[in-house]
């Protein structure tokens, strides 16, 4: 089998028309489509349901479900808020800051940035509670062939002790990648 790609990436929203509204004016995402059905044609359940693709950039699409008889929508208590999350990529640290600057001009609360050494992030939630991430790479070729190569270690070390590896604590320790000139 060879994946070529993720087609889309589906969430539940809360209200569709207003979480499309909200990808559009605060990500400048374009709606592409929506799909609305009284049964689910995979299950043939009789659930209506508002199906909503917004384009991500470069053939990403990410989409949301309005399921208006189910109950309420809620979050698995049992995971910390900022594990499940969708990140974005923005083309630089300019881009990131301005982002920033739109969102909280928009009453939108954002932490970050925050550097993680190969990239920069903010973060801040839509109005369904969904956790969005936009980064800003600023890594180099070598930074990524030295993450590459010690993940298989650093797996099988984190398999055996489920304590956290430390091949590449220069991420977040302050002293920067091994490799480069300070």
């Amino acid at each position: 089998m060879a994946i070529s790609r993720i087609h889309h990436v589906a969430y539940r929203c809360n209200d569709a028309k207003e979480t499309v509204e909200f990808y559009q004016n605060m990500l400048d995402m374009d709606f592409q489509l929506a799909i609305a059905e009284d049964q689910v044609p995979s299950t043939k359940a009789p659930d209506p349901y508002m199906h909503v693709f917004l384009d991500a950039g470069n053939g990403n699409v990410l989409a949301f479900f309005e399921l208006p008889n189910s109950p309420k929508m809620g979050r698995d208590t049992n995971t910390p808020e900022w594990v499940q999350h969708i990140a974005f990529e923005v083309e630089s640290m300019d881009a990131l800051h301005a982002a920033k600057a739109k969102l909280e001009a928009n009453d939108i609360s954002v932490l970050g940035p925050t550097n993680h050494g190969i990239f920069q992030s903010i973060y801040f939630f839509d109005p369904n509670g969904h956790r969005i991430e936009l980064a800003a790479n600023t890594h180099t070729p070598a930074m990524m062939a030295e993450l590459k190569r010690v993940a298989p270690e650093m797996l099988e070390q984190w398999s055996q002790t489920k304590k956290a590896p430390k091949h590449a604590d220069w991420l977040h320790n302050g002293q920067g990648f091994p490799g480069s000139q300070h």
